[in-house]
């Protein structure tokens, strides 16, 4: 790795925590529904409108929420109750409004590798949203670049080298995601490493067997200052 110039850091359930508070407002929802469904029946339902409206909403809590509510009109066949809605939407502020939870050793590996490479944030979402939380994790002093993207594939990696002027070989992903941090890196030619997080959307989930020798997997975050 002695060619590595940038390293770039996912945001969420990497550098803080995400996706438990997600679902624990979908259990919240499902409790809502329940009259009409059974409680598993209506995660699998809302699941699959999500991935029906990423084209249209893309990532993140308000995505999330428009997809709750079309979800509670499907579920209940146009009978939802206005004050159902209401408490959705309530639902959704909770978390827009929630604090922003580091994960262990995150400031002290950026602290450390800070002056030593270009760090870069490269998370995707809600625009708003992901600024929110940032400006709230007090983490931006670190980074000499933040992307927030609409996808995160070779197209949208391949941005991201161009504007920190470097080739693949320059680069690393630090990420709790195969699909979106780790994979499209190494078939650029970067490097990859994965930091399983206890909790992963069902839209991350990939089974994949990954032996390329650019790709490590890591117990935590700090595990990566002894590799590089």
């Amino acid at each position: 790795m002695e060619n590595v110039a940038v390293i770039a850091f996912d945001a969420d359930d990497t550098l803080w925590s995400n996706e438990p508070y997600f679902r624990a407002v979908e259990d919240k929802f499902c409790v809502l529904l329940e009259d009409y469904m059974p409680m598993h029946s209506i995660s699998r339902e809302l699941l699959k409108i999500e991935i029906a409206n990423l084209d249209r909403y893309g990532y993140g809590i308000k995505s999330f929420m428009l997809s709750m509510i079309e979800a509670a009109i499907v579920i209940s066949e146009g009978t939802i109750p206005i004050k159902v809605i209401n408490q959705i939407l309530e639902l959704g502020k909770e978390m827009l409004d929630h604090d922003v939870v580091l994960l262990d050793g995150v400031e002290d590996v950026l602290s450390a590798l800070q002056g030593k490479y270009r760090l870069v944030l490269a998370t995707k979402g809600d625009l708003l949203d992901q600024q929110r939380k940032l400006d709230k994790s007090g983490l931006s002093k670190y980074f000499h670049h933040i992307e927030i993207m609409s996808e995160k594939n070779e197209k949208e990696y391949s941005k991201i080298l161009k504007h920190m002027d470097i080739d693949a070989h320059q680069f690393a992903m630090v990420g709790n995601s195969l699909k979106s941090d780790v994979l499209p890196v190494l078939n650029l030619g970067g490097y990859g490493f994965h930091i399983p997080f206890h909790a992963i959307w069902e839209m991350e989930k990939v089974d994949v067997n990954i032996t390329h020798e650019k790709f490590r997997e890591l117990a935590t975050i700090k595990d990566l200052l002894s590799i590089i």
